[in-house]
């Protein structure tokens, strides 16, 4: 049982992102060797494998790229958001 007295993280804690993300992840199936270090610092906790491939629920994808920075594969790109 969880402690209620403890923050536990969950998927889009601060809530769904909106129309303010400038720049949103993108990632290159080719490339990635499913290290999930993307998935490990993902401060959102959006990034899943399904299906033997990385997923981003941009849904609550801040678009800090925190994902991309830390691609050793260069597999993950940005690209500017347009509204």
């Amino acid at each position: 049982m969880l402690d209620p007295l403890i923050s536990h993280p969950k998927k889009g804690s601060a809530g769904k992102t909106g129309e303010w993300r400038v720049f949103k992840p993108i990632v290159d199936h080719e490339l990635c060797v499913l290290c999930l270090e993307c998935h490990e610092y993902c401060p959102e906790n959006v990034i899943e494998v399904r299906d033997g491939r990385i997923w981003i629920d941009y849904d609550y994808c801040k678009g800090c790229l925190v994902c991309k920075n830390v691609c050793k594969m260069k597999a993950i790109k940005a690209e500017r958001e347009f509204y």
